[in-house]
Order: structure tokens, then sequence, then C-alpha cells
């Protein structure tokens, strides 16, 4: 595998345990002050009344999480031909989700930048490294 390969499958990883983390947030400690700080939720009551949908989302970004550690797995276990179409989609899903919450308002600039710069990275990395063997 070239350098830009490898640097493709760990950008997906470590976006995988971002979003590992996301999850953990939103599914499991949603409620906590340190996370309605994080999200900007002003009070226990609002958390409350958005735990289910802050529950269900967590499980969209675990999900993503899984397929792109899963598609590198099978990557590194020589699997290229499945493990790769898995990585790309989970990668670019989260990238795609990350222009969707950037498209949400300024405020949303950080999060975005979090959540889809190591899938951005990812994906430059493959195409490069597919496209120019270096």
């Amino acid at each position: 595998m070239t350098a830009l390969l490898v640097i493709s499958s760990v950008c997906a990883v470590l976006a995988g345990l971002v979003h590992v983390y996301i999850f953990f947030l939103e599914s499991i400690a949603w409620t906590s002050p340190r996370v309605r700080r994080i999200f900007s939720v002003e009070t226990e009551s609002d958390a409350l009344a958005t735990r289910s949908m802050a529950f269900n989302q967590g499980f969209y970004n675990l999900f993503l999480a899984i397929g792109a550690i899963l598609g590198v797995i099978l990557i590194a276990a020589g699997n290229g031909a499945v493990g790769w179409p898995i990585t790309v989609f989970a990668t670019a899903s989260m990238l795609g989700a990350a222009v969707v919450l950037l498209g949400s308002g300024r405020r949303y600039l950080r999060a975005a930048l979090a959540q889809g710069t190591l899938p951005f990275l990812a994906l430059l990395s493959a195409l490069l490294g597919s496209t120019f063997g270096a």
C-alpha cells in the first residue's frame, strides 16, 4: 500500500474514533452539564426534550464510525476490494454531514471542522493515492 493510502487509512480510523466520541456525547452523556455546554443546550429541560433526537443522531455517528473502522480493518486484512468502498462511503458520509452542519450557520464552523477534517483528508489521500500511486 502506498504512503498516501496508509495516510488515508489512518485518517479514516481517526475520523471513526471522533465519531465514536460524538456517539458517546449524543447518545449516552447528552443531559450532562458538560455536554450541554458543548452543544449549546441551555437548560436541562431542553436537553431532556431533545434527548431522543440526540440519542438517534448519536447512533448515526456510531454506524459511520463502524463503517470507517471496519473498512480499514478489511483493507489491512488484504480485502481492499471490499474495505475501500466501505471506508470511502463512511468517510464521504461523515464529510457530507459536516457540510450540512456548516450550512446550518456560521456558529457551527468549529464543529463542522472537527467532524469533517479527518474524513476530508482520508478521502483526498485515497483519491491521490489511487490516482497517482504515490
